[in-house]
């Protein structure tokens, strides 16, 4: 059976037939023999380099219109003139992954030749685009040249030193008052130090003799009515400062003390807090005692008062509120100390309750009582362990309800300022001695604080720079324990170990009580009422 292919023989008598002439030699080497390879012609670079078909320029400009003309024919091409781009995919995120997945808002990891943004090089003046008239006018008034940043980051200049440069100095002292603040509803401080003249002598000096040196006990007040508290020893007396008439008010049960008092907040009531651990209230007018408040196990070294309520910090740590209203009269008890409490102040609202004592720890209690079992207790909102001796000192802000001033004893003697809402201490000064009071001043940025040994001193404080406006050395000739403000915020009271009252007339009183402050200093008033002086200058209070 013959096979379907052909055979070798075949195909030699078909060669030897048909001569193999130069031209169908070149057009059978162009045909290719395998069928899984393409025949499409080679590259026109190629192939001008094999010298088959030259590559002219008439012919490139033809083969970019399309049509090619070659040896009388004419062949028409679809060129295409634009590569194809894929769409991008879209980025399918999950919630937790941001959109802008590649960039960030405030660093660009973006290249510099890309159509989002252009560079700040690229921002500069363009005097081509722009008026030529207006570009030159925008120079000469900024005095910036063109094409250069306006914005740079450079090394900060050199202080100027008013040593090096008087002229310089000169002209910064002409241009102060210009910068001063004027419209200001409470005037800093720090603009008026120098022009300020605190008098270094008291005004009135009273004589207190029994006034126990104890650092622990509040033994002075000043009432809204303009009368000042005075416990000496076993022993409570009223001096009024409208007529200078010394009164005694009460008198402790035999064989113990009076540790604390404190003025109600209309002056009508006074509590008076022994060593026994009671508390008793008293009506100023009428000297008469209204009720004894139990149940302190050791002395009440400190009183505050809010409405109905007094509040008392006894030996033992514990702070109590008694109404006085209801027989019985303990509402709430606050635990948050370890040692005694020796300084306790209501804010003027009443939302917030400071208490210091010494265990060198600063609480802040929510003030709000409301309606409490007797065996309620509270707990405290902040507790602050910054100071490393005790705090008796504590004093709210007036003009800004938020700020908490606390002083610590000798082994701290430092002022901190604390942020109520937020609990952050805002400033910290050291200071010289002891502190044993503060007072923030009424109508002016500033604070004053009272110290022991050994400076025995008074220093005013401007705020927030904290920095020392004035000082008094040696105000008494033993340290300075205790210290009240007068009704009009101008006179500051003091008594101390060495048996005195004295007054300091240390701010003024405001615009609108400025002549009723002449006729006082005039006429011998102090606080806003008058006393009867004497040759020596010192009132006996017994």
């Amino acid at each position: 059976m013959e096979p379907k292919t052909p055979s070798r023989r075949g195909r030699a008598r078909s060669d030897a037939r048909t001569p193999l002439t130069p031209s169908l030699a070149t057009a059978l080497g162009n045909i290719s023999l395998n069928p899984f390879v393409s025949s499409r012609p080679s590259s026109p670079i190629k192939r001008a380099t094999s010298g088959a078909i030259p590559v002219s320029d008439a012919l490139q400009r033809q083969a970019g219109t399309g049509v090619i003309r070659r040896g009388g024919i004419e062949s028409r091409l679809d060129v295409v003139t634009r590569d194809y781009v894929p769409p991008k995919p879209e980025l399918k995120r999950s919630r937790s992954t941001p959109a802008s997945a590649r960039r960030d808002r405030f660093i660009t990891n973006r290249d510099t030749d890309s159509d989002v943004a252009p560079t700040l090089d690229n921002l500069h003046l363009n005097p081509q685009s722009a008026s030529p008239g207006h570009t030159a006018r925008l120079v000469a008034a900024t005095g910036v040249p063109l094409n250069r940043r306006i914005l740079a980051y450079h090394e900060p200049p050199p202080a100027a030193s008013s040593s090096s440069d008087p002229a310089l100095a000169q002209h910064r002292e002409f241009a102060r008052p210009l910068y001063a603040q004027r419209n200001a509803s409470i005037p800093n401080s720090v603009s008026a130090t120098k022009s300020r003249k605190i008098p270094t002598q008291p005004e009135r000096v009273l004589d207190a003799p029994g006034l126990v040196d104890d650092f622990y006990l509040n033994l002075l007040a000043w009432s809204p009515l303009n009368s000042v508290a005075v416990a000496l020893e076993a022993s409570t007396y009223i001096w009024k400062a409208d007529t200078g008439a010394v009164t005694q008010l009460a008198d402790a049960p035999e064989g113990t003390y009076v540790s604390s008092v404190d003025f109600s907040n209309d002056g009508a009531f006074l509590g008076i807090g022994v060593g026994t651990g009671d508390v008793e209230l008293w009506d100023v007018e009428t000297a008469q005692k209204l009720r004894t408040m139990s149940g302190h196990q050791g002395q009440v070294a400190t009183l505050s008062w809010h409405q109905h309520i007094l509040t008392s910090g006894c030996g033992d740590g514990s702070i109590w509120h008694h109404d006085v209203r209801v027989p019985r009269h303990k509402v709430m008890e606050l635990l948050g100390h370890t040692g005694e409490v020796c300084g306790l102040r209501w804010r003027s609202d009443g939302e917030l309750l400071a208490s210091g004592g010494n265990d060198n720890v600063v609480n802040i209690w929510d003030g709000r009582v409301g309606d409490v079992a007797e065996g309620a207790r509270g707990s405290a909102k902040w507790t602050k362990r910054n100071h490393t001796a005790a705090v008796k000192a504590v004093a709210w802000c007036p003009w800004q309800p938020s700020l908490l001033a606390s002083g610590g004893g000798t082994n701290d003697a430092t002022i901190n300022v604390w942020n109520t809402t937020t609990g952050a201490r805002l400033h910290s000064l050291k200071t010289p001695s002891q502190i044993t009071s503060l007072l923030w001043a009424p109508s002016k940025k500033e604070i004053l604080s009272t110290h022991g040994f050994p400076t025995n001193a008074l220093m005013v404080h401007a705020y927030p720079s904290m920095e020392r406006v004035a000082e008094i050395r040696d105000a008494h000739d033993a340290r300075v324990l205790f210290s009240c403000l007068s009704p009009n915020g101008d006179v500051v009271c003091t008594g101390a170990g060495d048996e005195n009252l004295k007054f300091w007339r240390i701010w003024d009183a405001g615009a609108e009580k400025t002549k009723k402050k002449k006729i006082a200093s005039a006429s011998g008033d102090v606080g806003g009422g008058r006393i009867n002086s004497t040759r020596e200058g010192i009132l006996s209070i017994r």
